[in-house]
């Protein structure tokens, strides 16, 4: 497990880890601790919005306007 003492929400190292909140996130060997300053800290931290690229995607992107110097395109 790796772990991190600073606290990503005020960017503080956190000395008194011993009392200190935390989050794991993962598991395993690839887990993550992330230990906070404060209470306050951990549920900012838990608040903030994850984006998940994979599952985001169900818009098409597709321009049909053509672009600088292109010809029209054919409509589908």
């Amino acid at each position: 497990m790796r772990v991190s003492t600073t606290d990503p929400i005020s960017g503080n190292d956190v000395k008194d880890l011993a009392n200190a909140p935390f989050v794991i996130e993962g598991a395993g060997d690839s887990a993550l601790k992330i230990y906070f300053e404060s209470e306050q800290s951990r549920h900012a931290y838990l608040d903030v919005e994850l984006e998940h690229p994979g599952q985001d995607l169900g818009v098409s992107l597709d321009n049909p306007a053509p672009m600088g110097g292109e010809q029209s395109r054919p409509r589908r």
